[in-house]
């Protein structure tokens, strides 16, 4: 049986693991956090990993993916594709 980060019971809806999903991975042997919205470095490795990731910031509906959401929350800046 998958772990609760992979269903939606583990998943917030705000974008990234809720502290149930959390637990799991912890369980697993993972080494997970929370969020560190507020800046520091592992908010600047999160935006820069994260927002250099493939895929859309809309679905097909128009409303925001996952990835969206958890740019979102740890406020990420997004750049310009344009230099």
């Amino acid at each position: 049986m998958a772990g609760a980060w992979q269903r939606k019971e583990g998943k917030s809806p705000r974008g990234g693991l809720n502290e149930k999903g959390r637990r799991s991975l912890r369980a697993q042997g993972h080494n997970i956090k929370r969020p560190q919205p507020g800046g520091g470095p592992r908010k600047r490795s999160f935006c820069a990993r994260m927002s250099g990731m493939r895929g859309p910031m809309k679905d097909s509906k128009g409303r925001p993916t996952r990835k969206a959401k958890a740019l979102s929350r740890w406020k990420c800046k997004r750049r310009s594709s344009r230099r």
